[in-house]
């Protein structure tokens, strides 16, 4: 027979991060104003006109590297900033380049990888 905890018995509580495999944001920032290159430190030398940010947060952390890989490879956009740590991602370039690079980091976690994904925002 088991006798119950108590009142002066602590119970220790352990508590531990698992995390997901997910994507939880996928962001596309189109025509930023120079003052967010600049922020961000990102290169302030680029055709503001033609120009947008991509911003994606992924868990487990390391897969920034692998979503790094295939933004460069799917399109011709510039890695601003990729963080194998924190899990963040910025790249740069047209509209156009920097939507078809999130779409395919998306298309290649979801379906290789097996991730959640988010949808793709904009502003």
């Amino acid at each position: 027979m088991y006798e119950s905890l108590s009142p002066e018995v602590k119970q220790r509580i352990v508590q531990e991060l698992v995390p997901g495999k997910q994507i939880s944001l996928a962001h596309l920032i189109a025509n930023p104003d120079k003052i967010l290159y600049e922020k961000l430190g990102l290169d302030p030398s680029v055709d503001y006109a033609k120009s947008a940010i991509g911003i994606m947060t992924v868990s487990p952390a390391e897969t920034a590297i692998i979503m790094a890989d295939i933004a460069v490879k799917s399109s011709a956009i510039d890695l601003g900033f990729v963080d194998r740590f924190s899990g963040s991602l910025i790249i740069t370039g047209t509209v156009s380049e920097v939507e078809a690079s999130v779409q395919a980091i998306l298309n290649y976690v979801k379906d290789k990888l097996g991730y959640a994904i988010c949808e793709i925002t904009r502003t």
